[in-house]
């Protein structure tokens, strides 16, 4: 369930430029104080709002679906033999024991080299995979034991300072629960709690799923066409009340509201033919391109995601390539804020 031959355009035409003043290095004081794009579909408009705007952007009756994921302190940073320094991006248990985990310098993470934390405990490479992640294992001491010790917040790579006190709180979203990914589902880092209330005393409807973001979505579209790119998986949790929210919301004829990219991912993975969503844990690798025929997501709200990007192409799979990269020229000529602690935008 990809796409149809739409996925053969360049990915030269995700491609945008933007100012480097516009890419955001620090949250805003207040969550829900970001600005928001809305993107009409219908009568293809933009307007420039405030977050706080949502509230009365979507009806009672309709469903907000969440994120619940928490990133997890997953950057660890050593040593190698030589003295020079290293780190290793912790991502998920490997099939046949170990860790998968990204790093640098690739050369510090070659099979047998060793990563050293503290005295006496290190990381060691165990082998590397086809797309360039390694398998790791920990020695002298244990995984959760290392992440406990010696673990950073690991802030996108576009952002350009070592993460602070502010971001312990702020790179996580307010309703986040169980820890799993390496990267926030940024969407949800406007909200408050206040907010989330506000939505539910108008009859909107919060549902939640896991979805456990990972390195890969930071990664560019490299190929020169979409069907070319190997998309990165992600492991996802849709729990039975969601099932039952989205059935009941559908049978009063309202809408499904996915918070974020990753939402989008979890629910078109999880949805038959049929329209139907299955409860149960699976692993997406579905990359969402123009074309797509969206069964179960109704609305979007969503970041300004990175030129090239498959956050970006699902965007435009969305709201159509045209519309959404005119959407972008308005942002930066508006002078949004870009990327995880930028501003927000929502498609109808």
């Amino acid at each position: 369930m990809t796409a149809d031959a739409s996925s053969t355009l360049a990915a030269s035409a995700f491609d945008y430029a933007l100012p480097p003043e516009l890419l955001a290095q620090e949250p805003l004081a207040d969550r829900a104080a970001s600005r928001l794009l809305v993107i009409d579909r219908g009568t293809d408009r933009l307007h420039d709002g405030v977050f706080g705007d949502l509230v009365a952007l979507i009806p009672p009756g309709d469903l907000l679906v969440l994120n619940t994921t928490r990133v997890r302190h997953a950057r660890l940073l050593g040593t190698r033999p030589s003295g020079a320094p290293a780190e290793v991006l912790r991502i998920h248990p490997a099939a046949a024991g170990g860790w998968v985990a990204m790093g640098k310098p690739g050369s510090a993470l070659r099979p047998g080299k060793r990563i050293a934390l503290c005295p006496g405990a290190w990381v060691e490479t165990a082998a590397v995979l086809t797309d360039g992640a390694r398998v790791v294992r920990f020695i002298g001491i244990g995984a959760e034991e290392a992440i406990a010790r010696f673990g950073r917040l690991p802030l996108p790579p576009y952002i350009r300072r070592a993460p602070d006190a502010l971001d312990e709180t702020r790179y996580q979203t307010v309703y986040a629960e169980r820890e799993g990914s390496v990267a926030a589902p940024t969407a949800g880092l406007h909200f408050t709690t206040a907010l989330l209330a506000a939505l539910e005393a108008r009859g909107v409807g919060i549902a939640r799923l896991e979805l456990e973001v990972g390195p890969g979505t930071f990664r560019p579209v490299e190929t020169a066409t979409l069907s070319a790119h190997a998309m990165h998986a992600e492991r996802y949790v849709v729990p039975a009340p969601l099932v039952q929210a989205v059935a009941a919301t559908r049978a009063r004829g309202g809408h499904i509201w996915a918070v974020g990219t990753t939402v989008v991912r979890a629910l078109e993975s999880a949805v038959d033919a049929h329209g139907v969503l299955a409860a149960g844990v699976g692993e997406t690798a579905l990359f969402i391109t123009p074309g797509f025929r969206f069964r179960m997501v109704d609305r979007l709200l969503t970041n300004f995601h990175l030129p090239r990007s498959t956050l970006l192409v699902l965007v435009s799979a969305f709201a159509g390539h045209d519309r959404t990269m005119a959407a972008y020229r308005h942002a930066i000529r508006q002078r949004y804020r870009f990327y995880s602690y930028g501003d927000a935008m929502v498609i109808l």
